[in-house]
């Protein structure tokens, strides 16, 4: 796509740039390309200086881009409630300029979790069939990115997160909503206004569209074809964690040759297999393709075997739904890390579980590592308070026989950077028992 068709949104507008991280400066660089705008400025917590721009940074540094035509924002501002319904409607998001212009085929994929794998399977299978595909999104590429890249002939398989989905007016022609748990609640006002901003991802569809959609979550507001997914539900598409029922055929499970690790897998497999043929790949092709996936980093992520115990790290694992899912992934899990900021989130499903014994060893981290320790009852069950990860990685050393699994049902933040940081420390303390 031209860049210039990107005039008439910006022409004579005072703009504001509210963030200035990775999408920040991709909004500014566009800015300046076109060189319409009334006025430029960047509004961000920290100080900065950049040449001919307007800086506005500060502990008052929201409240000032109500004064702007068009706020740009980054999907890492937290809004909540401090703006009001007028200056919310002057944002506009990267993810929400390309659904609008619709440069070429979008597949939104979302959900609490699985969204990465679910977009990178997509993108796999398409490529897999010759077709010109793009992963760009919460994945870690802006949604503008690559925009010159987009002409009638691609597909972009975006990964939206609620951050990206909260301002959205459009969405797009294939919508895959995976799941919704409680999930960065410090962003929104409460839970509802999360899940909103999930459902936005198929709510302003048009007829035609197609939105694929856990069934546990309807009714659901959408435009176009609604198919639905279940994990040991019957739907459209589902799966019994073996094989896949895929829209009226039965994939067996000696056909699923892959690389990914957990029952939970199969349902994004299945998933992203129908998002895949419904924007026009071959599902045999497909099929041939999957041994190839490997897998994303930090998800179930096999680090090494040591002295007979395997240790995994799921440090994408944010949630008790999905300390829970990883568990069950395997058979003989023998010890589990937990632990991490405290959200405020409830723990009780993952205290019921942790209470059944079938994970003998519980390594708590600080600080949600106390609340989800009250809630173990079961005197059978191991637990072991620490300090920090160098001191529960030598603890799972000396109690685990098995598998020690680091699935911390908690965010890293004020510990770590982000749940990258969090995965890469684990493996190379891991790594350094060798």
């Amino acid at each position: 796509m031209n860049i210039k068709k990107l005039i008439p949104v910006f022409e004579g507008k005072r703009c504001v740039i509210l963030g200035f991280g990775r999408e920040g400066r991709i909004w500014l660089d566009i800015l300046r390309r076109l060189n319409v705008c009334a006025e430029i400025a960047v509004a961000d917590m920290n100080p900065f200086d950049i040449e001919g721009v307007t800086a506005i940074s500060g502990s008052g540094y929201l409240e000032k881009c109500a004064e702007y035509d068009l706020i740009l924002q980054s999907p890492g501002v937290i809004i909540k409630d401090k703006l009001d319904a007028a200056a919310k409607a002057k944002i506009l998001t990267q993810t929400e300029l390309l659904l609008r212009l619709k440069p070429c085929r979008i597949i939104g994929v979302t959900g609490t979790k699985g969204k990465s794998t679910t977009s990178s399977l997509i993108h796999h299978f398409l490529t897999a069939c010759g077709m010109k595909s793009m992963l760009i999104g919460n994945i870690g590429v802006p949604p503008l990115e690559r925009l010159e890249e987009m002409d009638e002939d691609a597909v972009a398989v975006c990964e939206m997160s609620c951050h990206q989905l909260e301002f959205v007016r459009h969405s797009p022609e294939i919508a895959v909503l995976l799941n919704i748990y409680p999930e960065h609640l410090d962003h929104y006002i409460d839970f509802n206004a999360y899940a909103n901003a999930k459902r936005n991802i198929c709510r302003f569809q048009a007829a035609g569209d197609t939105v694929i959609a856990n069934a546990e979550l309807l009714p659901l507001e959408h435009g176009g074809r609604l198919v639905t997914a279940g994990f040991n539900i019957p739907a459209d598409i589902w799966t019994d964690g073996r094989g896949i029922k895929l829209f009226g055929s039965d994939i067996p499970e000696e056909k699923i040759n892959t690389r990914l690790l957990g029952k939970h897998n199969r349902y994004n497999i299945a998933v992203a297999l129908a998002a895949a043929v419904s924007a026009g790949a071959e599902i045999d092709r497909c099929l041939e393709a999957l041994p190839d996936f490997k897998g994303l980093e930090h998800r179930l992520e096999h680090v090494a075997d040591i002295g007979g115990v395997e240790y995994i790290n799921d440090s994408i694992c944010t949630i008790p739904e999905a300390a829970v899912a990883a568990v069950r992934a395997f058979d003989g899990t023998d010890c589990i890390i937990l632990g991490g900021m405290d959200r405020g989130i409830s723990y009780r499903l993952l205290g019921d579980f942790l209470n059944t014994g079938e994970v003998a060893n519980v390594i708590l981290l600080p600080d949600s590592g106390r609340r989800i320790g009250e809630l173990i009852t079961n005197p059978a069950v191991n637990v072991i308070h620490v300090n920090d990860m160098e001191q529960a990685v030598r603890a799972a050393h000396g109690c685990a026989k098995k598998r020690v699994l680091l699935s911390p049902a908690s965010a890293s933040y004020g510990f770590y950077k982000n749940f990258e940081e969090r995965g890469r420390h684990f493996k190379q303390l891991v790594n350094a028992l060798k």
